[in-house]
């Protein structure tokens, strides 16, 4: 096996771990659910459990790698080349109102890069993989991205940063102008989701702000190796540390980004 399916089957294992916590703690919370820095930036017991299981399984197998998990931060030698992106719980807000949409996400750059990706919704038993060359599955089957090539005829998914009551950069805007212009725009809660949802053809495109790295690490490989694309909002490379992506099935990609780009401000809606 090359390295990449060694990485990829190493995700899955934790990732299927990871999955099993969140489902013993799910709806046995109580009072173990606190908030964050923000409003509404929500940490429970299960996250930090979930994590736990992840970091036992990269440590065992991969103890030289660095790390960089949503609860616990940077962790080992960042300077290392691999780097391995880690949200034990994406979607926590949903998590804890018992609402299904909710996942482990787990990542592995590269020198930087995206590289190996593994999203688990334990939920309805849904477990997305892919690495670079060796194309994107959902539970062990090829998916690809969606056909659709006309913006008026998608349906596109968003999510709404936490700190949006806080700061005018927000996408409200960006939200009631394309849902004029599509079918439809879902707010899932959870970007993991989104990305996978993308690179299975459920949705056409996803876009969002303020997000951080352990989100999309393990989706944009997905996408990708789906055959769709990921950048920027102009159209540029896309950065993870900007905290900004546009992600699509390739054939919308242009017109998503140039109405992105070229959106009126909320505050001039009537």
């Amino acid at each position: 096996m090359t390295n990449l399916q060694i990485f990829l089957d190493i995700a899955t294992e934790a990732a299927l771990a990871a999955g099993a916590v969140l489902q013993d703690y799910l709806g046995k919370l109580e009072d173990a659910i606190t908030e964050k820095s923000r409003p509404g930036d929500l940490v429970t017991v299960a996250d930090k459990a979930s994590e736990e299981v992840i970091l036992e399984v990269l440590r065992r197998h991969f103890p030289q790698h660095s790390i960089l998990a949503e609860e616990s931060g940077k962790l080992g030698n960042q300077d290392n080349e691999y780097l391995w992106a880690i949200d034990p719980l994406d979607g926590t807000t949903n998590y804890a109102h018992q609402y299904p949409a909710f996942a482990v996400s787990i990542g592995l750059l590269i020198d930087g890069v995206p590289q190996v990706g593994v999203i688990y919704d334990p939920v309805h038993n849904e477990l997305f993989r892919a690495a670079t060359g060796l194309g994107a599955t959902r539970n062990r089957r090829s998916i690809k991205v969606s056909e659709t090539s006309e913006l008026s005829k998608s349906l596109l998914v968003t999510g709404f940063a936490y700190d949006r009551r806080e700061t005018s950069d927000n996408n409200y805007a960006e939200f009631c102008h394309l849902t004029h212009l599509t079918q439809g725009v879902r707010r899932s809660g959870s970007a993991a989701l989104d990305l996978a949802y993308v690179a299975c053809g459920r949705v056409d495109g996803y876009w969002e702000r303020g997000i951080s790295p352990w989100d999309v690490v393990a989706g944009v490989i997905l996408v990708q190796e789906a055959g769709g694309k990921v950048t920027a909002y102009d159209g540029t490379a896309f950065k993870i540390a900007s905290g900004r992506i546009l992600a699509t099935n390739g054939k919308i990609h242009d017109n998503l980004s140039c109405e992105l780009v070229e959106v009126p401000p909320l505050s001039s809606w009537k």
